[in-house]
């Protein structure tokens, strides 16, 4: 690895060591939560309550010197509390505005598909454009910039589906699961308490991170992988020879957003394994990440019961690797 790529990641065995004070476990949702900050990604977990889905965000923004705001996602939240208004002040009768919570560097989304999806799009813009629009005036966003949201499964009562536009501004979407046995022991050590502590060190800032960043926009990536990327995402509209038979399971695969963020992905994922290269194991490794939200199933395999990682699965399998 290079000089400057190992220099560029020095804070993140301190940034683990942290967020392990307080996580149990988890080390999938941990790493993958990291490849999204490295790739300027943003990160959708899904999981049933419980599974130390917000409180590994929490925690991770908590390891880096920089704002952080929580927005908690219910059935009457309204646009306005999320990006923020225009409030009259009657000592110069002009209109203000008056921020609201997305202008941090982290913004956790909690329970997000809890609001309909009239306040759900008022992400859209900030998410992919950086920046928010508040009576004609547009704000920049702090950089670095990160939605990280949380969401309970689609079947539990009281919640709405994301609008198909939003799901692709997300790189990746983690399906979180319970934890082994172990861990659910040590999970029982540690937090059985009234007061358990989850206080960590700020060790990160946020010009680390985007030192980081340019190191893992100088990963290389091979032809031979950068062909192999796009043999995937072909895969899934059925465009690639040799590539499974999908069309019966699926109504449209993933798009170019798909090819982008899994190569940006890719090269987060070795920048963290130590290396300034990119591998097909690598691809492999985080492909499920990046398209299982990008798949939209037919009712034929909802009735069949095949789910987007089963399909996901299937063209990893049938992509021969360089």
């Amino acid at each position: 690895m290079s000089q400057h790529t190992t220099a560029a990641g020095t804070w993140v065995p301190r940034l683990r060591e942290q967020v392990g004070r307080v996580v149990v476990g988890q080390q999938y949702l941990v790493d993958r939560l990291l490849v999204g900050l490295l790739a300027n990604g943003h990160v959708l977990l899904e999981g049933v309550p419980g599974l130390a889905k917000t409180l590994s965000v929490r925690t991770l923004a908590q390891t880096v010197r920089a704002e952080f705001s929580r927005i908690q996602f219910t059935p009457d939240l309204l646009p306005a509390d999320i990006v923020g208004t225009l409030i009259y002040d009657p000592k110069t009768g002009e209109y203000a505005a008056k921020r609201g919570p997305i202008f941090a560097n982290f913004v956790l989304a909690d329970e997000i598909n809890r609001a309909p999806a009239k306040v759900q799009s008022a992400l859209l813009e900030a998410m992919q454009e950086r920046q928010v629009t508040l009576g004609g005036e547009t704000h920049r966003l702090p950089s670095p910039f990160l939605v990280l949201a949380t969401q309970n499964p689609i079947d539990q009562e009281g919640t709405y589906p994301l609008p198909e536009a939003q799901v692709d501004r997300f790189m990746l979407k983690l399906n979180i699961g319970y934890p082994t046995r172990e861990e659910e022991r040590r999970i029982l050590d540690a937090m059985a308490t009234t007061a358990p502590k989850l206080d960590v060190e700020a060790v990160v800032s946020p010009q680390d991170i985007l030192e980081a960043r340019q190191a893992v926009d100088a990963v290389h990536v091979a032809d031979p992988v950068r062909d192999y990327v796009v043999s995937l995402v072909l895969a899934t509209r059925g465009q690639q020879p040799g590539g499974p038979d999908l069309s019966k399971l699926l109504q449209f695969g993933a798009s170019p957003r798909a090819t982008i963020n899994l190569t940006l992905a890719a090269k987060a994922w070795a920048f963290l394994q130590g290396r300034d290269h990119v591998t097909p194991q690598d691809v492999k490794d985080i492909a499920p990440d990046v398209l299982r939200h990008r798949l939209i199933l037919s009712y034929e395999a909802d009735a069949e019961g095949v789910d987007a990682d089963a399909i996901v699965r299937r063209v990893l399998d049938a992509v021969s690797v360089p």
